[in-house]
């Protein structure tokens, strides 16, 4: 194979993103877009083209064109109205033959990767490079079948989902995992090769213990040898914020814990209805200054994800100075470093509120501090685009260069010279 080039030496290029998982108010793959565009715009020659669900279609173009957005009408996603289904891979097909992106980037495994892959076979030159974002086949296919039908037809369907996703991603330049646990190893495992691992990161200036304000607290009730839990993200059964909101209730009531839930979901209207004066639910914040706001004035980050492939809201928290109470499983394996917090049992509440009061009775500032050091250190997304810009996506056109070589297709030389 080639060796690859840095992007820096390299001549202009148009850089794609193509996904279902776009929401204008949150989620990682937002978050993780936005500041891919940022770092292009802003620090090379090259151009960006997202291929987005949206309410119409429709282009649009700033930064003198070198941002681009193709919005594709689609209707939302039943139970969750920040997020649409982008079905239409015909619309999706001449949005990409407008624009005739160099590099592809496909961030889901559904439909839409096999319109990225449809667009290569008519223009060979493009390189395909899958990001592993979500363990689809355990949170959508195992889970909810064994609940319904059983643990035999659960472990059916996620072995079915585990094979559909090694023949997929194995047609792709290059592939990426989040983190090895949250989708590196079991990739690798489907004889993916190689699997790339690129982390997130977290604006280290925008999360910090000096955003914590003693006013949210006094607002909410809450006396300095009172521990305020929160969890950030969608509410819903994937996310499973009723193992949390249990785990809170068999807290000592003595303790007068309350626990924060920013975000929207099914769960949300469940747990308005039961009016437990310890849960508070303000729903989605947008304004990052005030996410962090709601962080730092917090005491413990709590999460029962099993399934995260890496956990933007995590460092986030341990940005903010949080000490994290997580689950046995995922990428908060690696998230959850020894003297930053506890991980335990998946699905277990009661050993979730053991741990939390662990945590709490604990030197948890200590713990706090722990993590966000090991965050700065480890997680920024300069970092991220570092290794985006200088590992994976040279690795897919050197591999796209070398098998346009082999196949002899006319139109190879640019990717060559790459």
């Amino acid at each position: 194979m080639d060796a690859p080039v840095p992007l820096a030496a390299a001549e202009s290029r148009l850089f794609c993103d193509l996904t279902q998982s776009w929401s204008e108010v949150g989620g990682g793959v937002g978050t993780y877009l936005r500041a891919k565009r940022s770092h292009i715009i802003e620090n090379t020659q090259h151009r960006h083209l997202m291929v987005l669900p949206g309410p119409r279609d429709e282009i649009e173009e700033s930064r003198g064109g070198r941002a681009i957005t193709a919005w594709i009408k689609s209707p939302h996603v039943p139970f969750s109205p920040h997020y649409r289904l982008l079905l239409r891979n015909g619309a999706v097909a001449r949005a990409l033959k407008r624009f005739a992106p160099d590099v592809i980037e496909c961030q889901d495994a559904y439909n839409l990767p096999w319109a990225a892959i449809s667009h290569r076979k008519r223009h060979p030159q493009a390189a395909l490079v899958a990001g592993y974002m979500t363990d689809f086949p355990t949170v959508y296919a195992e889970r909810p079948f064994s609940k319904a039908f059983g643990a035999a037809v659960g472990v059916w369907a996620g072995r079915t989902c585990y094979d559909y996703c090694g023949r997929l991603y194995r047609r792709f330049d290059a592939v990426y995992a989040l983190s090895n646990h949250g989708g590196g190893n079991r990739l690798r495992s489907l004889g993916v090769e190689p699997v790339h691992v690129l982390p997130l990161g977290v604006e280290l200036g925008a999360f910090g213990p000096q955003h914590r304000d003693q006013d949210l607290r006094h607002e909410l009730g809450m006396r300095p040898d009172q521990p305020l839990l929160i969890y950030v993200g969608r509410m819903d059964i994937e996310k499973r914020p009723d193992i949390v909101v249990e785990a809170l209730r068999k807290l000592p009531p003595e303790l007068g814990a309350k626990l924060v839930l920013l975000g929207q979901g099914p769960f949300k209207e469940q747990f308005e209805k039961e009016a437990d004066p310890r849960i508070i639910t303000p729903g989605f914040v947008t304004d990052r200054p005030q996410l962090a706001r709601w962080l730092a004035s917090s005491d413990i980050y709590v999460s029962a994800m099993a399934n995260e492939t890496f956990g933007v809201s995590v460092i986030e928290a341990q940005a903010s100075g949080l000490p994290v109470v997580g689950v046995n499983g995922g990428a908060m394996l690696e998230r959850v470093k020894p003297g930053t917090g506890l991980i335990g049992p998946i699905g277990d509440a009661e050993a979730m509120a053991a741990n939390i009061l662990q945590v709490w009775q604990g030197d948890h500032c200590a713990m706090g501090e722990r993590g966000r050091s090991h965050v700065a250190g480890e997680f920024s997304w300069t970092h991220s685009m570092e290794v985006l810009f200088g590992e994976v996506i040279p690795a897919a056109i050197a591999r796209r260069a070398q098998a346009l070589q082999q196949a002899d297709v006319p139109g190879r030389s640019p990717l060559a010279r790459a």
